[in-house]
Order: structure tokens, then C-alpha cells, then sequence
């Protein structure tokens, strides 16, 4: 892996974390973490994209502040939400293969990041379900996406469209300027 590609991934992990930090205070918070993920999947590509999300996940694991609410450790990774985080993990290997196996083209990036937020929601909300369960006893499967999943849904594909928008412009003045 060439030293610029390096510097790519870890650029994109560190403004993953700063996305993480901004809060858009709403009925249901959220953050720009998503944004940044598809971003980075968008500039860099799956194999490089998913090196960088992994990057961010283990900068978090070792206790750095980097996911929301300043918060990192091996706590924040395993407690109830930490699922949806590892969940960005699937979603940069499922663009990442759809790379691989389909092209690289806007329709091929749209439907794998559909499919793998859609993927990080499934993994996220199983975890979130067991670990709730473990500690404040059993929660349904509906409840649990009332909670985490639908509230999102929208501002999610509308962060994906900014992405996308985004990301082709960039990667377009990075090609001009053989960055």
C-alpha cells in the first residue's frame, strides 16, 4: 500500500471522528458520522474506504474520543449502540465488494451503500436488542427500531445523497490533481 493511500485512509478516519462530534439537534439527534462514512467510501472506494473505517473503529477501541459524544474505549464499542458503529464496517465491505464484483459506476455505489446502511441497521439493532436484554430485560424487535432505526432512516439517505454529490466532485479534483 502506497504511503499517499495511507495518508488518505487516516485523513478520512480523523474527519469521521470530527463528524461524530457534530451534533444536529433535532426530535432525534444525530450526527454526521454516516455522512462521513459514505464520503469516504465515495472518495477513496471500498478496499481503501473500509481500511480507513477500520482505522476510526480501532482508534475508537483504544480509547481515543472519536465516535459521538467524545466517547472511545472497548465500553462505547461493546455497549448498546456500539453494534450500528461496527455496522459501518459492513457497509464499507459491502461497497467494498460490490466494487469488485459490479464496477465502480453511481448506480453500483448507490445500491451498495443502501444495502449496507441497511446491513449496518440489521447488525446494529440485533446488538442493540441483546444488549438492552442483557441488562434491563427483553425489548422487541419493533420497539428497538422505533428507537434506532426509523427516527434515521430519512436523514441517512439524505447524507448519503450529499455524499455521493459530494464525493464525485472530489474525487474528480483529486484525479485532476494527481493527489
Amino acid at each position: 500500500m502506497r504511503t499517499r493511500n495511507l495518508a488518505r485512509a487516516a485523513l478520512f478516519a480523523a474527519l469521521t471522528a470530527i463528524c461524530s462530534w457534530i451534533s444536529i439537534p433535532t426530535a432525534v439527534p444525530f450526527t454526521l458520522q454516516t455522512f462521513a462514512v459514505f464520503l469516504t467510501l465515495g472518495v477513496l472506494g471500498g478496499e481503501l474506504g473500509a481500511l480507513s473505517v477500520a482505522g476510526y473503529l480501532l482508534l475508537g477501541a483504544v480509547g481515543l474520543p472519536v465516535f459521538s459524544g467524545f466517547q472511545g474505549g472497548l465500553g462505547a464499542l461493546l455497549g448498546a449502540t456500539g453494534g450500528y458503529l461496527l455496522g459501518f464496517l459492513l457497509t464499507a465491505l459491502t461497497v467494498w465488494g460490490a466494487e469488485r464484483w459490479l464496477g465502480k459506476s453511481a448506480p453500483v455505489f448507490l445500491g451498495s451503500c443502501v444495502l449496507g446502511l441497511g446491513l449496518c441497521y440489521l447488525f446494529g439493532s440485533v446488538w442493540y436488542a441483546a444488549v438492552y436484554a442483557a441488562a434491563s430485560g427483553p425489548v422487541g424487535l419493533l420497539t428497538v427500531l422505533g428507537w434506532c432505526v426509523f427516527p434515521f432512516v430519512l436523514p441517512d439517505l439524505a447524507k448519503l445523497a450529499l455524499a455521493f454529490a459530494l464525493s464525485r466532485r472530489l474525487a474528480a479534483a483529486l484525479q485532476r490533481r494527481g493527489a
